[in-house]
């Protein structure tokens, strides 16, 4: 009896032994002889889908381990999903879409959801129905591309120091050399990169080359574009595409009558554009527009719409275009206005890769050339600078104070939200004065640009000196692009030294 109660006891305890040995093993980490348990996983092979406004399909592949998962998107009645479950494995989700009949682009985010791992997300994008006004010019979508683009907006606004203006060169109406000035030469892109910009602004035109009835650009316009484009990024600098002036189609008509028939064209000419220079990476920028023309907060909807257009026609050509850092104007590109009116800004599917966009000429000291009934031209600016003989053009606003006011304005509003801003234009122009009064004029123009270079990277903005290439009194050009020289050697010393 003894021995069969020994021989039980030790049994047990053996049996014991071996239960805490097991409770023991499981507490260690996971290892390739004691794996553990597999997390659960979801994911989804895309993450913006873009649809034209016709009905349309498209596919993205679902992968997963978890057990069961669900697609839907709330208030989203115009996107249907087969199948709208699935299980552990890889599932191909067909989305339809039904035709947008409205005049406005429509977005929706699909989400795929397990209650074992986090939701998955795809945004959704449905072009406004322009009513067939123009052919579709994304003919030949490429798989997106992030090589040589791997900034962010925040990132590229950093390497931009100082920008430059071509002016009106390659928008003047008739040819390139209507205006005055002679074909941009890489001569005249060296001048700039030596003299301390490391950016260009190419305001352009593509209205006058494009078929009235079809908005297709002239192939041979593109590759002139292309050409300075390539001068710029050759000589490592930045550049900056627009749709200027270009007669006013968009920026006199941002309005409730327009919108329709401009989108059509603001979609058309951008797929052109965006295709035609997608090959280079990240040292070209696109900008929506110019100086849109907006009094209100109805015509500012417009005119997102039109930004909107602007960043859906460039994403869906793909390429490098899917990750390109894109510029939206402000309302007339006032930064009051901006401050008041641009409350958001439209959806992009490449996150952190837009830039806003205004400009700053305080009137009557920059560009004011004739006395008027409401008030005078200033001549002088900044302290120190004010004349104690000719007190009547003396500056009333405009100086440091107010240059300090609206560039924070543009900082709280967007630089420290992440939102780089393009000062896209600035400058003053020299009068046609003498004596001392022509001395203190200069002195005050050369503390004008000084300043505000200095302010804006103070706020995180990026400034680009406009020059229209035009020499003489009530000018504002920095250099002689017919000889390749510096024309305006005060006002280049007082930008370079705004970097100091």
């Amino acid at each position: 009896m003894k021995r069969l109660i020994k021989s039980y006891l030790l049994n047990t305890v053996l049996c014991l032994s071996w239960i805490s040995i097991l409770a023991c093993s499981s507490d260690k980490e996971a290892t390739p002889e004691n794996p553990g348990p597999i997390a659960k996983t979801l994911s989804a092979n895309v993450e913006k889908i873009d649809f034209q406004s016709t009905a349309s399909t498209s596919e993205f592949i679902v992968t997963a381990n978890a057990t069961n998962w669900t697609v839907a998107a709330s208030e989203a009645s115009w996107l249907t999903f087969t199948p709208a479950t699935g299980v552990s494995g890889r599932t191909t989700i067909t989305v339809k879409a039904s035709e947008n009949t409205s005049s406005e682009v429509r977005t929706a985010v699909i989400t795929i959801s397990s209650s074992e791992v986090a939701a998955v997300k795809v945004t959704v994008s449905q072009a406004a129905n322009t009513g067939g006004l123009y052919p579709n010019y994304n003919t030949n979508p490429i798989v997106a591309d992030a090589t040589g683009m791997s900034s962010t907006a925040v990132q590229l606004a950093a390497k931009m120091k100082m920008g430059w203006n071509i002016g009106n060169t390659l928008e003047a109406t008739g040819s390139e050399t209507a205006w005055g000035n002679p074909k941009v030469t890489k001569a005249l892109i060296d001048l700039v990169k030596a003299n301390g910009f490391n950016a260009i602004r190419i305001p352009c035109a593509w209205n006058q080359y494009a078929n009235g009835t079809t908005a297709k650009i002239s192939e041979v316009w593109l590759d002139r574009v292309k050409e300075v484009v390539q001068y710029c990024v050759d000589n490592d600098m930045y550049v900056i595409v627009n749709i200027h002036w270009d007669g006013g189609w968009l920026e006199k008509n941002v309005t409730e009558a327009k919108k329709v028939e401009n989108n059509a064209k603001q979609k058309a000419f951008w797929e052109q554009i965006a295709t035609h220079l997608r090959g280079f990476d990240e040292h070209l920028l696109f900008a929506s527009a110019n100086e849109p023309d907006v009094k209100d907060a109805t015509e500012m909807a417009v005119l997102k719409s039109y930004h909107q257009t602007f960043i859906d026609a460039v994403r869906s050509t793909g390429g490098k275009n899917a990750y390109r850092n894109l510029i939206v104007q402000g309302p007339s590109t006032d930064i009051e206005k901006t401050n008041q009116l641009m409350t958001s800004l439209p959806t992009d599917s490449a996150a952190n890769r837009m830039m806003a966009e205004v400009h700053f000429y305080p009137y009557q000291f920059t560009l004011m050339t004739e006395d008027a009934d409401w008030g005078k031209m200033f001549y002088y600016w900044g302290a120190g600078n004010h004349s104690t003989t000719d007190p009547s053009h003396n500056p009333t606003w405009g100086e440091e104070a107010d240059v300090d006011k609206f560039f924070l304005m543009m900082k709280t509003q967007f630089t420290d939200k992440g939102i780089p801003v393009i000062l896209g234009e600035f400058g003053a122009i020299k009068r046609n004065l003498t004596g001392d009064a022509l001395t203190l004029h200069l002195k005050s123009r050369a503390a004008f640009l000084k300043y505000v270079v200095k302010q804006s990277r103070v706020n995180g903005m990026v400034p680009f000196y406009w020059d229209a290439g035009n020499l003489g009194t009530n000018t504002m050009s920095l250099f002689d692009r017919s000889t390749n020289t510096i024309y305006d050697l005060q006002a280049l010393t007082a930008l370079q030294d705004g970097l100091k």
